[in-house]
């Protein structure tokens, strides 16, 4: 053939081409990522070609892809050193909307049954997003194939195409754009250094531009764990997030099921959101055969995983014609159940081999996990066991997990037992924990504001109920003290101690659960405790949001300023309805409940004075 050969596209062809220019993809820039994919298909079939043994034209060249730029012509022109493509190749991949020749390569290895085919691209019309940036397209191409002669197609996106023949064309192809006006920007070496090195950066094959060699990092999720070195993972994880430091923890694993993974996996050594940088937004980039298709991708992780830092790559994802979403967003959900699952596990077998390094991650990150118990049901279970708490049994700044805990409770406790206190000082002070010390029963310390959320939220862990100690149905087992007030006593004081605080308090009632507290305050309301009650009010919430009621007030008859007020009432009932108002005050002070000091203050200076007269 030895003349021009003008072919009209198909009769829907120009409108999937106005489509693909105009609606199909969110960037132009875009273009750039997908003739270099095509480029790197090409040269893997070339590979696969060669290894298969069949004779290809030039075989001392290697595959390779390079980009040439030209500001002053306002040209672009892309060169790979692959399979290149036959006049008819040239007429069915260029002339067939999303048909590049791919699927017919990948049927034909699944038909002769050769390994490693799902390495080969498949994407479609990308060829075709040149027309976004480009007024003209020219394609020269010279198979692999002995006795082939080169080809040049040109288009410019409208009506049709012309095929001519070009001699003396090395195996490959290079297209040249000759770009829109509006698209010059694209023939800037700086703007293609940075889209390549954004979408392309981990291509198998060399990339030049402009003669110097642009994706310089390999992309080691695809490798072997035993053949990468400790230096190389740390200069990747800079690479990808930006980070002068190396990473706290990494994670590097593959899975076929219930989709193929390759995933590589950080956990910065800081957190950035308690540094005052505001939250922060997932870095994980979802990739497709190592070509970037989603930046920081949505939904790949939970929301209380958005501290991790990567890269996961799938050969199974079904994207969209543009490569640029998925179509399939229930396969995106296992996805990322799958991904969370197995970086769960990692975190607990990271606790239990290297608990000074899980330590360090803790006293970073406590409070993604803590969000997600609250947020993520799917994964409550596996978040309880990544808790750790300091406790009555561990020494001061030593944490312990809810499985320990529950390993040491002894038969007759059925409950794991919680104490908000700001500090471990304030948690063995508090009157809610003198029963739990006489009964030698194990409390966890919650000095995080959001804990008593996070255990409302858990409820359970290994069939034991997390209970606050306040709510804790506990009496001590001691006999009545000496001096104690009698039951009958205690509960004729209780009356007294009600009808003289009237309103401002709820029940009043003998405690079976103080030893040195004159008092103390219990809420009313089941599932409310003080310390909720306190942030819920800190958080502004409105008073409608959840019940004002009064709290109940229990009375150690035990105590002598409890015997003692009680032989008060009976001489001076004034000074005695003080007492009792200063004894429920002092009781919401260590329950830190007590929202306005000053009539407390007020009324202890009078009684100082009554005191001192």
């Amino acid at each position: 053939m030895s003349s021009s050969e003008k072919h009209t596209f198909q009769a829907e062809i120009q409108q999937l081409l106005n489509i693909v220019i105009h609606s199909l993809y969110t960037d132009k820039e875009i273009f750039v990522r997908e003739l270099i994919s095509n480029a790197a298909d090409a040269c893997e079939k070339l590979r696969f070609t060669q290894a298969s043994g069949t004779p290809v034209h030039q075989p001392e060249i290697a595959a390779g892809i390079s980009l040439t730029s030209d500001e002053a012509a306002g040209t672009l022109t892309f060169i790979d050193t692959g399979v290149g493509m036959t006049h008819d190749e040239l007429v069915k991949n260029l002339g067939t909307i999303a048909h590049s020749g791919t699927k017919a390569f990948l049927k034909q290895l699944a038909e002769d049954k050769k390994p490693d085919v799902g390495l080969i691209g498949q994407f479609g019309v990308g060829f075709y997003s040149a027309f976004m940036a480009a007024k003209r397209v020219t394609v020269h191409s010279r198979s692999y194939l002995d006795g082939e002669s080169g080809w040049q197609w040109v288009s410019e996106g409208t009506g049709g195409y012309e095929i001519t023949p070009a001699s003396d064309l090395p195996r490959g192809t290079k297209i040249t754009l000759e770009l829109k006006d509006e698209a010059k920007e694209f023939a800037t070496a700086g703007t293609l250094e940075r889209i390549i090195k954004r979408y392309s950066s981990f291509v198998p094959f060399p990339i030049e531009l402009n003669g110097t060699k642009v994706n310089t990092v390999q992309a080691l999720w695809t490798r072997s764990k035993n053949e990468i070195k400790e230096e190389e993972y740390n200069e990747f994880y800079q690479f990808i997030a930006h980070d002068q430091d190396n990473p706290l923890l990494r994670l590097h694993f593959n899975a076929d099921a219930p989709i193929a993974i390759q995933s590589l996996l950080f956990v910065p050594a800081r957190n950035v959101e308690t540094m005052g940088m505001g939250r922060i937004e997932s870095e994980v980039n979802l990739y497709c055969r190592k070509v970037l298709i989603q930046s920081k991708a949505k939904g790949l992780f939970p929301e209380w995983l958005r501290f991790l830092k990567g890269v996961v790559d799938s050969e199974d994802l079904p994207l969209n014609i543009s490569r640029e979403t998925m179509q399939d967003t229930s396969l995106m959900q296992k996805l990322n159940k799958a991904l969370t699952s197995r970086f769960l596990k990692f975190l607990n077998e990271q606790s239990e081999q290297n608990p000074e390094t899980y330590d360090k991650f803790y006293d970073e990150y406590h409070r993604f996990l803590k969000e997600g118990v609250v947020t993520d049901f799917t994964h409550r279970e596996a978040l309880g066991k990544l808790l750790r708490y300091e406790s009555s049994s561990t020494e001061k700044g030593k944490r312990t997990s809810l499985a320990d805990y529950v390993k040491r409770m002894p038969e007759e406790q059925k409950e794991i037992y919680c104490l908000m206190a700001p500090n471990r000082e304030a948690a063995e002070s508090s009157p809610y924990f003198e029963v739990f010390r006489e009964r030698k029963f194990e409390v966890l310390f919650l000095y995080d504001e959001w804990d008593e959320f996070v255990t409302e939220h858990l409820h359970t862990f290994e069939g034991k109920t997390l209970k606050p100690a306040e709510k804790a149905d506990l009496n001590l087992n001691d006999p009545k003290k000496d001096g104690a007030l009698s039951e009958e006593a205690a509960k004729a004081l209780a009356a007294w101690i009600k009808e003289s605080l009237g309103e401002r308090v709820g029940e009043v009632r003998a405690s079976q659960r103080l030893v040195d507290s004159p008092a103390v305050i219990v809420d009313a309301d089941r599932y409310m405790t003080s310390s909720m009650r306190r942030m819920l009010k800190a958080m502004k919430k409105d008073e409608s949001e959840f019940p004002a009621e009064k709290q109940d007030l229990e009375i150690n008859p035990a105590h002598p300023i409890i015997a003692r007020l009680d032989q008060m009432r009976q001489k001076d009932a004034s000074l005695a309805g003080q007492v009792a108002e200063q004894i429920l005050d002092n009781a919401r002070v260590a329950a830190g409940v007590l929202e306005d000091p000053r009539t407390m203050l007020k009324r202890m200076n009078q009684l100082l004075e009554r005191v001192l007269a």
